[in-house]
Parts: structure tokens; sequence; C-alpha cells
């Protein structure tokens, strides 16, 4: 019974993380792919899940094996990593804000007929997240994942069964094949970048760790930390081939394109399913919809200010105590959900556009975080039992051999050299 009560205190990590996780690229990238390819990338959904793996499992691992999150890692391995880390964060955190925050204000205005605009919709989503964050802090992120857990997968799998009965046999496999043009390699990249998502969530779970860790006063064992994190990633992994086969089933060879505009691509989405499974379905697709996004713009907004304060604690440490932190997590929330909206307004009508610049940044940088997050976990600091298996590290290895050679490709392709 104790050791029931033990393994019930290390779960939340994992669901948080698979919040974050599932968004983008499930609904929208995951949908994307069977809607244009039909079931013909699923083995790529499958291989970018397996490759990335590791380095997603050595966020918890670390801060459960140290009692430290991975920026104390980074730090070890000398404060040009730390910088380089937060170099790679500001370039990236406020794309991927506006990116997951778009796709969900379309969502928003679809389901709720409200008259507010598109930038009022933004504002008031990202306010509701703030507020949730600074005043329910840890404890309430924890417990309210939990239930958008349950609600979205519900929901995803009730729309997934009947596509299934209103479309099976599937006829249509391949008369639309993958051709290698720079077109679909560019739309393969912004597919694995966020596959199933960023690498830097790893830093981000090492956080929700040790906030576990301080919230429960209960510090996991190395297999009650994994347990926690497979249940997050293998559901994840589940809910992307689901997504995929939505499109598969739903979408593919109806000759619709998505549309570029956050609220129009919504509408389409929602079409597509109600037409082919019928409009009874509308509730469930909506819902399953709404809490994917809700829940990555609340964790995405959670996650950059509690990344951020320890950054600045590292390569500031004379400046910066521990009574500012809460100053502190207010003025990185604020400066995020200012660019955020700064560039929704830019990219109004370019929600395709801001998705993939963010996707395709995330792929071309997830070698060097992957390598970090190797190097972390093998260091001397890290008890030999908590280091990763010969297993692990061969799979690592792979996972940064292939995403690097991939990148090159796409690189070379992009720039006419291939």
């Amino acid at each position: 019974m104790k050791n029931h009560r033990n393994t019930l205190k290390a779960i939340g990590p994992g669901l948080i993380w698979a919040c974050a996780a599932i968004g983008v690229s499930h609904l929208v990238q995951s949908t994307r792919a069977g809607a244009g390819y039909g079931f013909q990338l699923i083995s790529v959904v499958l291989l970018a899940n397996l490759f990335k793996y590791p380095f997603f499992e050595f966020g918890p691992r670390y801060a459960v094996a140290t009692g430290e999150s991975l920026i104390d890692g980074y730090k070890r391995m000398g404060k040009w990593v730390v910088i380089l880390f937060l170099a790679l964060t500001v370039g990236t955190m406020f794309s991927i804000q506006a990116a997951v925050t778009a796709v969900t204000v379309g969502i928003i205005t679809s389901v709720i007929p409200l008259p507010l605009s598109y930038v009022e919709w933004t504002i008031i989503l990202l306010i509701i997240c703030g507020l949730i964050i600074t005043l329910g802090k840890y404890k309430t992120l924890d417990r309210l994942v939990k239930w958008i857990i349950v609600i979205l997968t519900l929901a995803t799998v009730i729309a997934f069964v009947m596509a299934i009965f209103r479309h099976f046999p599937y006829n249509n496999y391949r008369h639309y094949p993958f051709e290698w043009s720079v077109t679909d390699v560019a739309f393969l990249v912004a597919l694995v970048g966020w596959m199933p998502s960023a690498i830097d969530i790893s830093v981000w779970n090492s956080l929700w760790t040790l906030a576990k860790i301080n919230d429960t006063g209960y510090r996991p064992s190395l297999k009650e930390m994994k347990l926690d994190f497979n249940i997050g990633y293998f559901g994840t992994v589940i809910l992307s081939l689901i997504f995929l086969s939505l499109g598969a089933l739903v979408m593919y060879g109806s000759g619709i394109s998505f549309s570029n505009n956050g609220t129009h691509f919504a509408n389409q989405f929602f079409e597509l399913y109600t037409t082919s499974i019928g409009s009874w379905s509308f509730p469930i697709v909506a819902l399953a919809a709404l809490a994917t996004m809700f829940s990555t713009t609340l964790t995405v907004l959670d996650a950059y200010p509690r990344v951020l304060t320890p950054i600045a604690h590292t390569l500031f440490p004379k400046v910066m105590k521990p009574a500012y932190d809460k100053t502190l997590t207010y003025v990185w929330i604020i400066v995020l959900i200012i660019g955020a909206v700064m560039l929704i307004v830019e990219f109004t009508h370019q929600m395709k556009v801001l998705v993939d610049f963010a996707t395709t940044l995330s792929f071309i940088t997830a070698p060097a975080l992957g390598y970090l997050n190797l190097r972390a976990v093998t260091m001397k600091q890290v008890p030999a039992e908590f280091r990763p298996g010969l297993f692990m590290r061969i799979l690592s290895w792979t996972g940064l051999f292939v995403l690097s050679a991939f990148a090159i490709f796409f690189l070379l392709k992009k720039s006419g050299l291939m």
C-alpha cells in the first residue's frame, strides 16, 4: 500500500510534459500529415518518437538522480553552455508560444460565437493562462492537466472510432505519394521538429519534476520516475498516430487544403470531421481540439518563466536573489505574452507559416540539445545507477546521427545543392 501511494506521488510531471507535447505537433502537424499523405508518414512519426525518446527521458532522470534541473547540469559543463541554451530559448520562445496560442485562438473563435477579434481572444486566453500559473502555481497545474488529459483522450478516441466505422476500408492510400521534393521535405522537417515536441521541453520536465518533489516532499525512485514519464510519452505517441489516422481517414483525397488563417483552419478542421463523421460529432471533436491546445498554451506559458528564472540565477548569481523569483516570474510571463501577441498580430493570416517556422527551428536545434542532455546524464555527478544503460546510449547516439544527418540534408535541399 505504501509503495502504491509513493507511485501516485510520483505521477504528474510526465502528464504535464504530455500536455505540453500534445498540441500543434498532434492536432495540426499530424492531422496535416494524414490529410496530405494518408498513412505514408506513420513510420516517420514512429521513428521520430523513438529517436527522441532518450533526450526527453534524460530530463526527469537527471532531476531525480541529482536533485537539480538540467540547467544545473548545463552549468556543470561550463557557463557557455547555459548561455547557448539561453540563446536557443530566447530565439524560439516567442515563436513557439505564438504558434500554439494562434492555433488555440483559431479553435476558440470557431467554437465560441462571441463578437471578439482574433487579437482580443489572444490577449484574453494568455491572461487567463497567466492567472492560473501565478495564482495556482504548480499544484493547480498538476491537478488541471490530469483532467485535461482524460477529456482529451476520451474525446479523441471516440472521434477516431467513429471515423473508422464511417471510412473503413480505407481505399485512397498512396494516391498522392511522398516525392521528396523541397515542399515534401520541408513539411517532413516541420512534422518531425515537434514530434512529439521540441527537445527544449526536456529541461522543462526536469523543473516540473523538482516542483513535484518540493510539493509532495517525496523523491521518486528511478523506476517510479520512468513509469510517470512513460505514461505521458507513450500516450503522446498513441495520440499522434490517432490524429494522423483521423487526417488520413477523413481528409485525405478530399482536395481541400488547409487555410493559413487560424480561424479558417479551425473551421475547415471541424467541417471536414462533421461532414464525414456526422454533425453530432462536433462537440466531441471541438472538445478534443480545445483541450489539446489549451493545455499546450498553458504549459508552455508556465515553462518559459520557470526556465528563465534559474538561468538568470546561474548567469547573474550576485544580482539575482531568491526573494526576486516571484517578481521575475511575473516579468517573464508579461514579456512572453507581449512577444507572442506581437507575433500573432503580424502573422494573423499566416498561421501555417508561423507553425512551420517554429517547428523547423526546433528540428534544426534538436541535435545540439540532445547532445547536451546526453552529456548531462553521463557526468560523474550522476550516480552510476541513474546513468543510462547500453541500449539507451546506443539509441541516443543513433538518434543524434539521424537527426543531424537529416538536418544537413534539409539545409542542402533547401539551398538547392541537392
